[in-house]
């Protein structure tokens, strides 16, 4: 059972991202400087390649979280939530935030992705206890 709870924390932290992209699409857009073609969507998408790419990397950190979870004794919703809360804020933002420093991006995508970082690992944590 214990795959079938990753896959539902995969799940549930990129259904939040979803939702959070689709509230921050043109800041986010702005703030990635994504080309706009004539119809004001993306010029290139990528097609479904990183929503595929997407899902499949909160699964995989919904498996480590479960596993690090498991080691630690971290067993109650209180602590998976907070334990996620500080994967994504120190342990997963930090990287980020580096990563767009030196790759000049704007200040503004870091916040924007930062905060789906966070409340995604939080939300996972939340829903490995769950179950």
């Amino acid at each position: 059972m214990e795959i079938l709870n990753v896959i539902v924390a995969g799940f549930a932290a990129f259904a939040f991202g979803a939702v959070w992209y689709m509230s921050m699409s043109k800041p986010w857009m702005a703030a990635a400087e994504i080309k706009m073609g004539p119809d004001g969507k993306p010029a290139n998408n990528g097609g479904m390649m990183p929503f595929v790419i997407g899902l499949l990397g909160m699964i995989l950190a919904a498996g480590m979280m479960r596993h690090i979870f498991g080691m630690t004794a971290i067993d109650t919703i209180g602590k998976g939530v907070t334990s996620g809360l500080g994967i994504g804020a120190f342990s997963v933002m930090p990287w980020v935030a580096m990563n767009y420093a030196f790759g000049q991006r704007k200040p503004m995508l870091t916040v924007i992705d930062g905060i789906n970082v966070i409340v995604g690992c939080g939300i996972i944590g939340l829903v490995l206890m769950l179950f």
